[in-house]
């Protein structure tokens, strides 16, 4: 009788274990099924180039989609990560090539990524304060944003591509390390496993999941939910800005035309990977899977033979498909 009760725990245990992790799971099981066929169809889908190609493309998409993953947690919205993105790299380029160091690499590279980031956190604040000050809906406040950097992008560099940085910024970038990795791909893990532990195991995102949950619930509680919403709407536009940087290393010069599309495509990853746009649901493994989802379909849409742009095409299709199954779940009352 003992055993039996045994079993039959260890039966319940594993099935909540993997009821809490349906979503991870299904995710996982799509991404092999993706990499399955285009291993078949995409000539050349696993061969090591292409494999790092697909984790130097996913970095881009990754840090945008850790700043969104805290943000669409707390029930708003950030349309504006892909054009702090386009500012942050311009400006960093344009500090790296004034040549403030005195040609010393390391001081002008250094001051670079310091104003990137600067730069990208002031946009958040600015977003944080339009959302919580101005009482703007995320939408809105964002959307200003995204066409504030977005014009201030151009304005700096009058649309053209700022060149001169220092030729180490593309070896730093693109010089492949252990067979696989690059300095953008190991920022960006280490950025997700900080992400994680953030977002599920401190107070930073406990409290954001409790904003995104019941707002006034949370403030009742004693949560300083003006100030908390603020913090991530900064801490989105450090990540937009270190993204800008990121490209800039890939890229070896600043592009006006970074990060176009970025936020759709960010967004997609952290609905994909399970998030709820109603706020208070999100997992940073998901984000994380969706984010793999994405790149590994434009580079299998290459390889394949089809056109880029049906990328955007594509993201559109799975974002609707993401939204529809959460609505399919909440009517189901799961």
């Amino acid at each position: 009788m003992t055993n039996v009760g045994f079993r039959a725990r260890s039966v319940g245990q594993a099935r909540r274990v993997l009821e809490r992790y349906a979503q991870e799971v299904l995710l996982g099981g799509v991404l092999v099924a993706l990499i399955v066929f285009f291993s078949i169809f995409g000539q050349g889908f696993l061969s090591q180039i292409n494999i790092t190609g697909i984790g130097q493309s996913a970095t881009e998409t990754g840090l945008l989609a850790i700043a969104e993953t805290f943000v669409i947690v707390t029930g708003g919205i950030d349309l504006s990560v892909g054009a702090i993105l386009g500012l942050a790299g311009v400006v960093g380029a344009k500090v790296m090539a004034t040549n403030i160091g005195g040609g010393v690499p390391g001081v002008d590279i250094g001051a670079g990524i310091v104003v990137g980031l600067l730069v990208g956190g002031a946009a958040g604040l600015a977003n944080g304060f339009m959302v919580v000050r101005m009482k703007l809906t995320p939408f809105v406040a964002t959307l200003a944003m995204l066409g504030i950097a977005g014009g201030l992008t151009l304005v700096l560099t009058d649309g053209l591509t700022v060149l001169g940085t220092p030729a180490v910024v593309a070896t730093m970038g693109n010089q492949v390390l252990a067979g696989y990795f690059t300095i953008p791909i190991l920022v960006t893990i280490v950025a997700f496993v900080i992400g994680a532990l953030y977002l599920h195991y401190s107070r930073f995102g406990r409290w954001a999941f409790a904003i995104g949950s019941n707002s006034s619930a949370a403030a009742d509680a004693g949560i300083p939910v003006g100030r908390h919403v603020i913090k991530v709407y900064v801490l989105a536009g450090v990540m937009a800005g270190m993204a800008g940087l990121i490209d800039l290393m890939r890229l070896g010069t600043g592009s006006p035309l970074s990060g176009v599309n970025s936020n759709l495509t960010a967004i997609a990853a952290v609905v994909i990977g399970g998030a709820s746009l109603f706020g208070g649901v999100a997992t940073m493994t998901g984000t994380v899977l969706g984010t793999l989802i994405l790149s590994v379909v434009l580079s299998g849409l290459v390889l394949t033979g089809l056109q880029p742009f049906w990328e955007t095409v594509v993201t559109g299709i799975l974002i609707a498909g993401a939204v529809g199954v959460q609505q399919l779940m909440r009517g189901n009352g799961r």
